[in-house]
């Protein structure tokens, strides 16, 4: 979608006559259904000036096209400049203008991010000839028009108000890959800017293909397809098992047939490698040459499955991160739009109301976007009240679409080191559902401990770690989360105190959420549910506080209302323990399901400690016969 479009002249009159913010307003309230922010609103004041003194002076010529604000399709991400048009052997090109009113910046160690004063706060943000580059990327990679055609993009990042200094950060050593890709001007470079848009489309003959890009059909290209399948190729975390190769060839037999709408079910637990088959079936309807994209509502478990299938390089992540999408921004998109849509952990799919999202239900959402719609989901990982994704919802909403529903079922345990016992066992002693497994699992296969303190704990996990293990501390939501605007950006205040053990240790700080699973500070910071569902570790530390206790005289696990600490976790559910308590043990299951090899628990309320110690008796028994 392209929110303003013009010729080279119309663009140079309306900037003089003071007219293209007005202009650009309005057709931003027409297309995108919204205000744009002030910020918006002064970004197009001050950059545009500067970008019709750059389109003046370049001399290129009057029918060049422009485009502002363009809507990459399928994703909310937007262009600020493009500039279309023949070089001079008449070859037809367009340049990427990212634009910035920066006026200073700071290094990272991160070959892609720099830190920038934005708004009122200094943030961690792409680099701007990397943002540049990615753009021009994610287009000829989804776009037709552009991979299947003679047309040629460019890129390159203009900080009209960046006066260079010496060292330059922005142009420091780790980030030369996205310079070369795509150049960097700064306030002094702005004739050398002026010369690189003459050189590329100063001929003119623009309008015409701002047209082909915008209309451009979204399909992936052959060298996406052969990128993204070469990451798959001998990456140890992908590999299918068993049935999981099943229901993965299942997938891809129903999908290619997109004549017919059909909705997939996959169901499983904890380790049955829901994701495992998710992230090949993208890859593998990508083969298919289908418009396709993976939606996870848990954006950490989005990033991490980003990370680890770009192996944790910035020339694959950007790739691979156009396919990958949120649960909440297909309330708007056209129907049959997509081919297929990947859904893992439907489970925390959202209805009305929940945060920053626009739409009424997005099961509807996905399944009205695409003709094919697979969801892996596990009806006992809903942890909070606003989780709508069940079986049931997914199947009624389908059958609303006239969408043939298919189900496929994993029994078989990899995760836990395929003690399926344990997780059964784990559902017996809270509660959960009755399993009948109240003698134990195979302790060889799989390490359950129950901590006397926090601090042995936290030692525990630490060893694992310096063996060379995954681990990582968890706790549920027990204590408050200090805000960032409070001095708590990257877990600065140790949030999770247990005075009674003079502990302590911060929440996952904000900064690195998204990959705390995986950064080098995440042993230090305690993970919670929204970090690590749907992810795995070697080893799990699990602390499980006051807002899950255990009733001695009725014999019953529940939920303590006021020790729960998660404002939208709770919301609605004063008079409801029943469920409060049923989304409590879920996330605490989920929590405990995320070891591969082992789990260590402590617990701080004495009764529910003791009540655990009693049911690990019962197995040191049974195992003793």
């Amino acid at each position: 979608m392209i929110i303003y479009s013009s010729s080279a002249l119309a663009f140079k009159e309306k900037v003089d006559n003071n007219e293209l913010t007005v202009e650009i307003e309005n057709a931003f309230i027409s297309k995108m259904g919204m205000r744009p922010s002030p910020g918006e609103r002064r970004a197009w004041n001050n950059s545009m000036q500067f970008m019709e003194r750059v389109v003046r002076n370049s001399k290129i010529a009057d029918d060049c096209g422009i485009m502002i604000e363009y809507n990459i399709p399928a994703t909310s991400k937007r262009v600020d400049f493009i500039v279309a048009g023949q070089n001079a052997e008449g070859k037809d090109n367009f340049v990427i203008v990212e634009l910035k009113q920066w006026d200073a910046a700071k290094e990272t160690d991160r070959e892609d991010v720099v830190i920038a004063h934005i708004g009122s706060k200094e943030r961690e943000t792409p680099h701007p000839s990397y943002q540049a580059w990615s753009y021009r990327q994610q287009l000829e990679d989804m776009n037709e028009a552009i991979h299947s055609s003679d047309l040629t993009s460019h890129s390159c990042a203009y900080l009209h108000n960046y006066r260079t200094p010496q060292p330059d950060p922005l142009k420091n050593e780790r980030y030369e890959t996205y310079i070369r890709k795509a150049p960097l001007f700064m306030a002094e470079d702005t004739q050398k800017l002026q010369e690189f848009l003459h050189k590329h489309i100063g001929n003119g003959n623009g309008v015409n293909l701002l047209y082909l890009i915008e209309n451009g059909r979204i399909r992936p290209s052959k060298k996406l397809i052969d990128h993204i399948d070469g990451l798959f190729q001998g990456n140890s975390e992908f590999i299918l098992l068993d049935e999981q190769k099943v229901a993965y060839e299942t997938i891809i037999r129903l999908a290619k047939d997109t004549s017919k709408k059909r909705t997939i079910l996959i169901k499983g637990g904890p380790g049955t490698g829901k994701s495992v088959i998710s992230m090949n079936a993208l890859g593998g309807l990508l083969k298919q040459k289908l418009n396709v994209r993976f939606i996870a509502p848990n954006a950490s478990f989005r990033t991490v499955m980003v990370e680890t299938l770009a192996k944790r390089q910035a020339k694959n992540k950007a790739r691979a991160r156009s396919l990958f999408a949120g649960s909440g921004q297909f309330y708007d998109a056209p129907k049959h739009f997509y081919d297929v849509l990947v859904v893992d952990e439907a489970h925390r799919l959202k209805g009305k109301g929940a945060y920053q999202y626009r739409g009424l239900n997005q099961i509807e959402d996905i399944i009205a976007a695409s003709k094919i719609n697979v969801f892996f989901i596990d009806d006992f990982q809903r942890i909070r009240p606003d989780d709508i994704g069940s079986v049931a919802e997914i199947k009624r909403v389908a059958e609303l679409h006239q969408s043939e529903v298919h189900e496929y079922t994993l029994t078989a345990q990899f995760r836990c080191s395929g003690a399926e016992g344990f997780l059964n066992w784990i559902d017996h002693i809270f509660q959960i559902r009755q399993t009948g497994n109240f003698n134990g699992w195979d302790q060889d296969a799989f390490e359950f401990r129950l901590m006397d303190t926090p601090h042995a704990l936290y030692q525990a996990i630490k060893d694992k770690v310096n063996e060379g293990h995954k681990a990582r501390m968890l706790a549920g939501f027990a204590w408050n989360w200090t805000k960032d605007t409070e001095g708590n950006r990257n877990g600065e205040i140790d949030d999770v105190v247990i005075e009674e053990h003079n502990f302590r240790m911060p929440w996952n700080g904000r900064a690195i959420s998204n990959m705390w699973a995986i950064h080098e500070q995440g042993l230090e910071q305690i993970g919670c549910v929204h970090t690590s569902q749907g992810l795995e570790f070697d080893y799990v530390g699990v602390i499980i506080g006051n807002d899950l206790k255990f009733d001695v005289q009725n014999m019953e696990i529940y939920a303590d209302y006021d020790e729960y600490k998660d404002s939208m976790g709770k919301r609605g559910l004063k008079n409801d323990n029943h469920q409060l308590t049923a989304l409590i043990k879920n996330i605490y299951k989920v929590l405990i399901s995320r070891g591969i090899k082992g789990c260590y628990v402590y617990c701080r309320n004495p009764e529910l400690k003791n009540y655990i110690e009693g049911q690990l008796q019962r197995v040191a028994l049974e195992e003793g016969r």
